[in-house]
């Protein structure tokens, strides 16, 4: 990337040269590695969780914090990321989001103790956090408008196979390799990232910084500090015992760290978090219904693989196999639902796709004790599969449309920080039902862990009933919300009938 000193035309209004005609096949190219580097690690470190403990001799907590760390740093820095991209030069904070990603892979690559990786986790999330929203964002830069929808198709097409693709490779390795194999996950983060660097170094052309936008600083801080004291009093819970008073305490303290966080966006010039977009009532619902959907979502994505591999003795290549589906049916039915849900309102599918995601969930926890895979399990996950597919354009179509045009990106934004708001709070809070089940259930060792015990299979499958039946339950509540989503039209009609939620900002 070469800095320039000739004058800069406005970005709001319009794209600008980010590079040379020639060279934008190469940038799509540098943000779909970039987007496979996150899709990798996620689907695959569930899948490996079980090797790591074995390999590290980790606790629950500590395997619940080598995902939540991760997380944490994701869903608290993420709006702040993008600002920072907008504030510095949108290819530079890319790029030093994949430099930071990729040092912090060999770092948990190389770690040699559950803490250790946590810590590395933990970096690792930060450099996610400004190379997430980059990844999108420099593909919209570098093409006009003309052309801009095929490449994000494109973007969005490769993202899926990744998707697709990693836990199948990740389960082949860690299959048939030793118990350091999980390692390997992290260390192929490194070709691919250097890779993706080199292109930008010698793609981008223009990188001009907007020194007038703004960095809401205080509000990453406090959503950091709140959102991770919430997750770590949420994961008190370890061998059957109930959250004490230190994780009570714990929960207080970031509740007050969030009325914090709540306090400063209110008054922030530059907040990270508008909060006026709830007074809005169905962005707010579509909100609610997102965390719901994806809290449910993410304690299946990584919870079962910890019950099917280190309770009932599945290899992990098999395992990778319950992800299939999930990309399959997104692939194909995504863009039918999101042209249901443009001509009759988003609405109907998400309470379609949220009662088949209930019933998914609902017959996970009626088979848990069969420990039939292919039998029970991966139909029930074919059904999440469809679920998923019906929901998510429908929840893109209520978040869009539920504000006004020029605000749909913050809106996105917002949305996009919640639903991974919601796969932290509900590994944490779900470790804990989990623990407390297991425990319950006297499985003589951790729910996730590799034994032979025929007390230990039992557990994990009361623990393995349980979490699904949640989800199921969320899922059903998720359903009813979905009623209110509506139609949800733009322009002066809409903010004219709009209802607003008043107190959400008073």
């Amino acid at each position: 990337m070469t800095a320039t000193t000739a004058p800069e035309p406005s970005l709001g209004s319009g794209a600008y040269d980010l590079c040379a005609p020639e060279a934008r096949k190469y940038i799509l190219f540098a943000a779909i590695l970039a987007s496979g580097l996150g899709f990798i690690d996620g689907s695959m470190v569930a899948i490996a969780l079980p090797g790591m403990r074995d390999s590290l001799v980790a606790t629950l907590v500590q395997a619940q914090w080598i995902s939540n760390a991760y997380m944490l740093a994701l869903s608290a820095l993420i709006l702040v990321g993008g600002a920072i991209g907008d504030r510095f030069g949108l290819a530079r904070v890319f790029a030093g989001g994949i430099m930071l990603f990729v040092v912090a892979s060999m770092a948990c690559a190389l770690a040699p103790t559950p803490q250790f990786l946590i810590a590395a986790r933990g970096l690792q999330g930060i450099g996610a956090a400004f190379m997430v929203p980059g990844s999108l964002a420099l593909i919209s830069r570098a093409y006009p408008a003309a052309e801009r929808g095929r490449a994000i198709g494109i973007w969005a097409a490769s993202s899926a196979i990744t998707a697709a693709l990693g836990p199948i490779i990740g389960g082949l390795a860690l299959t048939y390799g030793d118990i350091h194999t999980w390692r390997w996950i992290f260390a192929i983060n490194l070709p691919l990232g250097a890779l993706a660097l080199f292109v930008l170094w010698t793609k981008v052309e223009r990188d001009p910084p907007q020194p007038e936008r703004g960095v809401d600083f205080p509000g990453g801080i406090l959503a950091t500090l709140g959102l991770g004291l919430i997750a770590w009093g949420l994961t008190g819970a370890e061998h059957g015992n109930l959250i004490d008073a230190r994780g009570i305490a714990f929960l207080g303290a970031g509740a007050l760290a969030m009325g914090a966080f709540l306090w400063v966006e209110a008054r922030s010039p530059h907040p990270m978090v508008p909060l006026e977009l709830f007074r809005n009532l169905r962005f707010t619902i579509a909100n609610i219904v997102s965390f719901f959907i994806y809290f449910s979502f993410s304690t299946i994505a990584m919870y079962l693989p910890m019950a099917v591999v280190g309770g009932w003795g599945i290899t992990e290549i098999e395992t990778s196999a319950a992800y299939a589906p999930l990309s399959f049916f997104i692939a194909a039915l995504s863009g039918m639902a999101g042209k249901t849900a443009d001509k009759y309102g988003p609405a109907p599918l998400l309470v379609l796709g949220s009662l088949i995601l209930a019933a998914s969930y609902g017959a996970l926890s009626y088979v848990a004790h069969s420990q039939n895979f292919w039998g029970a399990v991966m139909p029930a996950m074919c059904l999440q599969g469809i679920g998923m597919a019906l929901v998510v354009a429908p929840l893109s179509t209520a978040v869009m449309g539920s504000v006004e045009s020029h605000k749909t990106g913050t809106a996105s934004g917002v949305n996009n920080a919640v639903t991974r708001m919601a796969g932290l709070i509900s590994v944490a809070m779900m470790g804990s039902v989990i623990a407390v089940t297991y425990g319950g259930a006297e499985g003589g060792g951790s729910f996730g862990e590799y034994s032979a015990l025929e007390s230990h299979a039992n557990a994990s499958n009361e623990a393995f009933a349980r979490f699904t039946w949640v989800a199921c339950q969320l899922c059903l509540v998720a359903a009813v919300i979905s009623i209110f989503s509506g139609r949800t039209p733009r322009g002066p009609e809409k903010e004219k009938d709009e209802p607003e939620l008043s107190s959400v900002v008073s």
